[in-house]
């Protein structure tokens, strides 16, 4: 319990910081927020999206799953979607993967894991995608690293194929533009993988009539 007391410790300590910067703090944060952009990541531990992003509270709206999977059939991962693109109007989506990443290396050396195996099966479904190329790499820390590059990759397809960003871009001129990068987390850099999803996709967003 010591961990948790030092929680609340901490809290006490933020919120005096917070307001000796600035003593409207808190009562601009309870007006709302108006992000830009729906970060979709990895529930990592060590990767937090604000944090490496050097973004402030209510910039960025969150979501984490392990290995920062879009799952059609997720209704946790469609709410926030629906959520951000038709109320929060987000300009950007993100799709965040990061090296290292402990459900890359599960897929590719599957063992018993419960229920996680089911959750692991898109990503086994990357790699089969992509078993060529992927087998081709025999230092295993860059075929990990290339997983997790190529996981971004056809998840930002998923999110794509999603009726609701489908719909909102067909309004909003394109947007919002999809992206997909990678954390290096063995220094901090977040790398752009520089996707063209939504020029891959325009032919499918463009079966929206949208009428006001």
């Amino acid at each position: 319990m010591e961990l948790i007391k030092q929680i609340f410790e901490r809290n006490k300590n933020w919120i005096s910081e917070r307001l000796q910067n600035d003593a409207d703090y808190f009562h601009r944060l309870s007006q709302g927020q108006s992000p830009e952009i729906l970060y979709i990541g990895c529930s990592d531990s060590r990767v937090t999206a604000e944090d490496m992003m050097g973004a402030n509270p209510g910039e960025v709206f969150v979501h984490r799953n392990v290995a920062n999977q879009v799952v059609p059939t997720d209704a946790n991962l469609n709410a926030v979607v629906q959520f951000a693109v038709e109320y929060l109007k987000v300009r950007h989506i993100v799709i965040c993967g990061h090296y290292g990443c402990g459900g890359i290396q599960a897929a590719l050396h599957p063992t018993d894991m419960g229920q996680l195996n089911n959750w692991l099966q898109g990503l086994r479904d990357v790699y089969r995608l992509h078993a060529d190329e992927l087998n081709a790499i025999k230092d295993e820390e860059k075929k990990v690293d290339r997983l997790v590059e190529l996981n971004v990759q056809e998840q930002a397809i998923n999110i794509a194929k999603m009726d609701h960003v489908q719909k909102a871009q067909a309004k909003n001129s394109g947007r919002p533009q999809i992206h997909g990068w990678v954390l290096n987390i063995r220094n901090g850099k977040l790398i752009d993988l520089k996707l063209n999803v939504n020029k891959a996709f325009s032919e499918i967003k463009n079966i929206y009539e949208i009428r006001e």
